[in-house]
């Protein structure tokens, strides 16, 4: 898998924030068939920082419904894959710098 495929999004939320204050955590959506390893080599290449942990979770798919005027609508959300990475004290990484 090409590293520039690994990573899709970084995830910006408070909850997100407060890890990121407290424990020097970030949080990646990532593809589904992206191992520990490539997370880790991706984020390391494209951001020039260490990363000293890598966590992953497949977030399961969830059933959506909504009532409107045209009737009952029901949906699904797919599921997804998140990665949780931890720096090395000391690093960092600006997710609003290109903004």
């Amino acid at each position: 898998m090409k590293l520039s495929d690994v990573l899709i999004k970084p995830v910006v939320s408070e909850k997100v924030n407060k890890a990121t204050e407290k424990f020097n955590r970030y949080y990646f959506i990532v593809d589904k068939k992206a191992n520990k390893l490539e997370i880790k080599k991706a984020v390391e290449e494209f951001y020039g920082v260490t990363v000293q942990d890598v966590n992953t979770a497949v977030m399961p798919g969830k059933a959506k419904f909504r009532f409107t005027k045209a009737g009952f609508i029901a949906g699904k959300k797919p599921s997804y894959k998140k990665a949780i990475i931890t720096l090395a004290s000391g690093e960092a990484i600006d997710l609003y710098a290109n903004m």
